[in-house]
């Protein structure tokens, strides 16, 4: 009988313990709140969305889609440094030598790619080697093989080379017409010439006439083709710069003209080897180029 009274014995056996037991049982919920109040809160600050309604947050969310920026077309070029174009599309593979580009800072990896000189080293660049894309993957209309030139310099100076920055290119004056522009294009696209071909090249632009290019012709006609082979073509066929057919070489334009008129046509509308599309001037129309075409062959018969 004693022991089932002590089951139901109250474990309350002093008012102490009472008064104890009812501020224990108002305190420990209390607290538990509290503490559940404050974990949830602090989450909420740190948590996925808590600054949605932050002034960047809102400023990011309605920007514009495009960013849109003017730039005077016959203002002076400003070129990239070598390391600002290193830092923007180089250091993607060089400064870590990923897929086996030299490393920016390991002369060990830079000495036998200097040994060649500065010339060689610009040539691989622009025409691209191994996992490389040609120009490192830029365009010619964004960056000039000048800003390419600049990098290489940086990049080999950086890794115990002594390599002298190139000369800047002189800026084109303010006249200067679309067709001259178009053959300097061409001769920048031509990434495989050698430095002889290219200073011949450079040579060959220099004399080009201002005129400006033959305006789009019915069918094309010889008057046309010889307008445009002076402003644009003649940078290349008039001495043979870059393999080009030189102008009037018989031998040299015989089995091209035996693989018939629509063939050629068609590869100097859509460019072949170390020529761009339309020679580089991308103005002149389909019949000018085919003129142009055929003025050239007409004085290689």
């Amino acid at each position: 009988m004693s022991e089932a009274h002590n089951e139901h014995e109250s474990l309350i056996k002093t008012p102490k313990q009472l008064i104890a037991a009812v501020i224990a049982g108002f305190l420990v919920p209390i607290v538990i709140i509290v503490l559940l109040v404050n974990y949830v809160g602090n989450n909420a600050l740190t948590g996925a969305g808590s600054s949605a309604m932050t002034e960047k947050a809102i400023a990011e969310r309605i920007a514009p889609v495009a960013h849109v920026e003017v730039k005077d077309a016959s203002a002076p070029r400003v070129y990239q440094t070598g390391e600002q174009l290193y830092k923007a599309v180089c250091a993607a593979c060089h400064a870590a030598g990923t897929a086996g580009a030299p490393k920016v800072g390991s002369s060990e990896d830079w000495a036998p790619r200097i040994k060649p000189g500065y010339d060689e080293m610009l040539k691989i660049a622009l025409a691209g080697k191994g996992a490389m894309p040609a120009r490192g993957g830029t365009g010619p209309d964004d960056v000039t093989d000048y800003e390419i030139g600049r990098a290489i310099v940086y990049m080999a100076n950086a890794s115990g080379g002594k390599l002298q920055e190139p000369a800047e290119p002189a800026q084109p004056a303010s006249g200067a017409t679309a067709a001259t522009v178009a053959a300097s294009g061409a001769l920048a696209a031509a990434s495989g010439a050698d430095a002889g071909s290219a200073a011949a090249a450079a040579a060959a632009m220099a004399s080009l006439k201002t005129a400006a290019p033959a305006t789009a012709s019915a069918g094309g006609n010889l008057d046309a083709g010889k307008k445009l082979y002076d402003t644009v073509c003649m940078a290349c066929h008039a001495s043979g710069v870059m393999n080009a057919p030189k102008f009037g070489d018989k031998a040299a334009w015989a089995p091209r003209i035996a693989t018939g008129i629509d063939t050629l046509h068609n590869a100097a509308i859509k460019g072949l080897n170390a020529m761009p599309p339309k020679g580089g001037a991308a103005g002149a129309s389909d019949d000018d180029v085919k003129a142009a075409v055929d003025y050239m062959v007409s004085a290689a018969k």
